[in-house]
């Protein structure tokens, strides 16, 4: 068979490519790339619709009013729950790719979201008791599976040098599908009304059989990650997996909580009418997911490490806005440092993942050079675990995302203000910067890379 030519079969047995050499130069520019990248986009795709739906009912608050009979409380939990189903099932997502091959879940876990959506279609109404909605809410989890299924399937593409930029796009591509549903939910309040939500879930239904027949069309599985099943279970013992999926909670976990809550905080907080808040709770997401990319390509030019540390700071000072317009009640300065605070996670997003493979793999070199292991084992050893640390690191970030939302309710139920959340926002984004330091950039092992030559360090990765 001609290498990264796929074979072919059935629906779920076909399209496997035996041969797989990303860090080939040859073959990367002869096959691989153009292989690779066709699994990006479409990756892109199917993982952009999974975020549309796992952060639909962010979107979907905004059409209850008060004959719904669901107040502020009510509201904030209702939307916690998809973040912490989807965060749950971001590990045996990641699994699920070794399992069954990159295309042949990506089928699934695009079909899966029918489910969710057809459901919300039959209950969304008033009268509807807040039991039935928070099921159905928790079925729009299998949304946030995706991403982890998605990055860990597209990491094992590209070759270490691309990995931020690929990355980046595929995470930042599907992040803009928090944004474009929001858009859709502005569009369908300020022309239909509060009482059409069923318009915004009739667009999403084909869109999903769409990225089905895509995934099944246009990508492929990749044998040399099959049934490295073991790669998620000894990445749990190494320390560095838990230390990144911390650092996850603070990027990650920022921008899918603030893109669940910005509306109901705009609302409760500013009294804005849910087609004011419409307006305005797109542009964070937006923003924040458009600047991903530039975060991981930023990171392959001049370190995750770095860009990650100051990411950090750059988060603190945005809360530090957000607190000062609060005190003053000014809705335009607040909605300023809101969007920044979207614009640093999206950057540091870009950053961490990218820290994940480069960490590894500087850990690979030491042990190489101090052990005198085979270098390509060893290599072959950091891009297994790095996988398997991209689907952690995104369940553990994810449930941030649910710590964002369950802080804002108790905020507004103690202090009818989200300033208390904030408070303790900044303190965590603190801690951040200084673990960030500590760990990576005070005294980081160091090792020589054989293609340049040149000493390496966590630092400079």
């Amino acid at each position: 068979m001609t290498a990264g030519a796929p074979s072919s079969g059935g629906l779920l047995r076909g399209r496997w490519i035996d041969d797989w050499r990303p860090e080939d130069e040859s073959f990367w520019r002869a096959t691989g790339k153009r292989i690779a990248n066709r699994n990006l986009w479409f990756s892109v795709f199917s993982e952009h619709i999974g975020f549309s739906i796992w952060t639909l009912w962010s979107v979907l608050v905004l059409f209850m009013g008060p004959a719904y009979g669901i107040d502020t409380a009510g509201k904030f939990f209702l939307v916690a729950v998809p973040t912490l189903v989807g965060s749950v099932l971001r590990l045996p997502y990641t699994m699920a790719v070794a399992v069954f091959g990159g295309r042949n879940w990506s089928i699934i876990a695009a079909s899966l979201l029918l489910i969710p959506t057809i459901l919300a279609a039959f209950v969304m109404q008033p009268g509807t008791s807040y039991t039935t909605f928070m099921i159905v809410a928790a079925f729009a989890g299998v949304g946030g599976g995706n991403f982890a299924s998605s990055m860990t399937n597209i990491n094992a593409f590209f070759p270490e040098r691309e990995k931020g930029r690929a990355l980046g796009i595929n995470a930042g591509g599907g992040n803009l599908g928090v944004a474009v549903v929001q858009l859709l939910g502005l569009l369908i309040i300020a022309t239909a009304g509060t009482g059409a939500p069923r318009i915004l879930l009739g667009i999403y239904i084909p869109l999903i059989v769409v990225a089905t027949l895509c995934s099944a069309t246009f990508m492929d599985n990749l044998s040399s990650v099959r049934n490295d099943t073991g790669a998620l279970k000894e990445s749990c013992r190494e320390a560095q997996t838990w230390i990144i999926s911390f650092l996850y909670i603070g990027t990650f976990g920022s921008f899918i909580g603030y893109s669940f809550a910005f509306g109901l905080v705009l609302q409760n907080q500013f009294g804005r009418t849910p087609l004011q808040a419409a307006t305005l709770t797109f542009i964070g997401p937006l923003l924040g997911s458009l600047i991903r990319p530039v975060g991981g390509a930023l990171s392959d030019r001049i370190g995750g490490v770095r860009v990650t540390f100051w990411n950090f700071v750059a988060m603190a000072v945005a809360t530090l806005i957000c607190l000062g317009a609060s005190a003053v009640d000014s809705l335009p300065v607040f909605v300023v440092g809101f969007v920044l605070l979207f614009i640093t996670s999206g950057i540091g997003n870009g950053s961490v993942y990218k820290m994940i493979p480069a960490v590894f793999r500087t850990k690979a070199l030491a042990s190489a050079e101090s052990t005198g292991r085979d270098l390509e084992a060893s290599l072959l050893w950091a891009r297994r675990i790095s996988g398997a640390v991209i689907g952690i690191a995104g369940a553990i970030g994810a449930f941030g995302g649910l710590l964002i939302n369950l802080a804002f309710r108790q905020s507004f139920l103690t202090t009818k203000s989200g300033s208390p959340a904030f408070w303790a926002f900044l303190a965590f984004y603190a801690v951040c910067f200084v673990v960030t330091y500590v760990v990576y950039m005070r005294k980081p092992p160091t090792a020589t890379d054989p293609a340049t030559g040149s000493t390496v360090s966590y630092a400079s990765v």
